[in-house]
């Protein structure tokens, strides 16, 4: 077992240096900033909040009062009323413009209930990108470490590949003695071929997970890389994790989906309000200017009137308030109302659905961090045990006590056991980082 060991530690340290040579070597941090940075489906979320952004700006605006101008060009013909009260055919242009102003000084609080509406939104978008990026964060860091398993498998391959070889070297050497039968020479061989074609099968599967960390970041395949190789933590047997209610309760204050949820919940309020709104009265103020000019307008005398004295006489100017009062309108209000009044009930199930889910997804993944626990204290038992029965075997074959088929099912055992163990292992990190990631501490390793 101790030329096993050895040859695995070679085995590690020969594929850490030719990946670092090779290759650019990523940490799982720089990896969560590159898609944040790069990914587009948090590139479309942060559209959207630059749209829910203008829509607070709209909001506020709507408070404003307005102001339009319009000129128009007329041109008449035909018989029209002449000074002297006479009708005779005239061909005449006219030019007439106008400036207006209006804004609302009352509506029922719907201005002011809108923007508010409008603030809730825009903070739940904000929310929703908050989400999208612990969800890439997550699923990073979950195919980051099984890369990080899958290296280690072809480390473990590798190293039983190295031990095979060595047996199989020592086992020509009997057979050439007389001392072994060639059979068990052939079995060993074939053993050695199975063992190669696992450690193709793991490679295809370690570049498939690369694939998938590179298109998760938006990275062609040309500006490939090695993940860095962290100090994982240990896993001690004195095991201290978050009880699942307690990560609960904290997360359900401090989870952005959750908090989005209450904002929608507050802008469905806000459209009860508006729809209320609508049963007061409005006030609306407006202001006017109008003028014209004719080319053919004359005084008493016959005499055109010049373009400065006609500007100034056909000035008109008004001021006017407009009170608006509903008295009936076909129950579009009150069915406003009792629609308003459904979509926050729509919304507040909506918030009660994503807190069910959040429970149920920390609870399970309590469930998975103890279940990985439990089976990696087996798996290292495990390992001890095959570690020790296989060491007893190999000195038993060597020396012809054991047949070839009992050593590579013991080998074979050995190694089942110890990839038992790296998947525990990964499988505890991840599930636990996802509960300190739902306990508000961020994903480090």
């Amino acid at each position: 077992m101790k030329q096993l060991f050895i040859f695995f530690c070679a085995a590690f340290l020969l594929f850490q240096g030719l990946s670092t040579s090779a290759q650019n070597t990523w940490s799982l941090q720089k990896c969560i900033d590159y898609a944040l940075a790069n990914n587009i489906q948090i590139k479309q979320q942060q559209v959207n909040i630059q749209y829910t952004e203008n829509q607070v700006s709209q909001a506020k605006s709507n408070r404003l009062p307005n102001l339009n101008a319009q000129i128009g060009n007329d041109y008449s013909f035909g018989r029209s009323l002449t000074y002297d009260n006479t009708y005779k055919n005239v061909n005449s242009s006219s030019i007439s413009g106008g400036v207006s102003t209006n804004f609302t000084i009352f509506n029922g609080f719907q201005l002011t209930n809108t923007i508010e509406k409008q603030e809730f939104n825009f903070q739940a978008a904000m929310k929703d990108l908050q989400k999208a990026k612990d969800d890439m964060m997550l699923n990073i860091a979950g195919m980051y470490l099984q890369i990080l398993f899958s290296e280690e498998i072809v480390l473990v391959d590798e190293a039983q590949i190295e031990v095979t070889k060595q047996q199989l070297a020592r086992t020509k050497q009997l057979v050439e003695a007389g001392s072994l039968a060639k059979g068990a020479q052939l079995e060993i061989e074939a053993q050695l071929a199975r063992e190669e074609l696992q450690l193709v099968n793991d490679k295809n599967n370690m570049q498939l997970y690369y694939l998938t960390l590179y298109q998760m970041l938006e990275l062609p395949m040309a500006e490939s890389f090695k993940v860095e190789k962290p100090v994982l933590p240990e896993i001690k047997a004195n095991l201290s994790m978050f009880n699942s209610i307690d990560v609960f309760s904290n997360a359900v204050n401090v989870r952005p989906e959750v908090q989005a949820a209450q904002l929608r919940v507050k802008s469905a309020e806000k459209d009860l309000e508006i729809a209320r709104g609508n049963y007061f009265p409005s006030l609306t103020f407006n202001a006017n200017y109008y003028n014209l000019y004719n080319n053919k307008y004359t005084d008493i005398t016959g005499k055109k009137i010049e373009f400065g004295s006609q500007l100034k006489n056909n000035a008109r100017s008004s001021l006017g308030l407009t009170l608006g009062i509903p008295i009936f309108n076909r129950f579009q209000v009150k069915n406003g109302i009792a629609n308003a009044e459904l979509q926050i009930q729509d919304y507040q199930y909506r918030l009660q659905t994503v807190s069910n889910t959040l429970r149920k997804e920390i609870e399970q993944a309590y469930t998975n961090a103890l279940a990985a626990y439990n089976r990696f204290v087996s798996s290292q038992k495990a390992v001890e045990s095959m570690e020790e029965a296989f060491r007893y075997v190999e000195e038993k074959f060597n020396v012809g006590m054991v047949n070839s088929v009992d050593y590579n099912l013991q080998k074979n055992q050995l190694t089942s056991a110890q990839s038992a163990l790296l998947q525990a292992k990964y499988e505890y990190i991840f599930r636990t980082k996802i509960l300190d990631f739902y306990n508000g501490i961020p994903i480090e390793l």
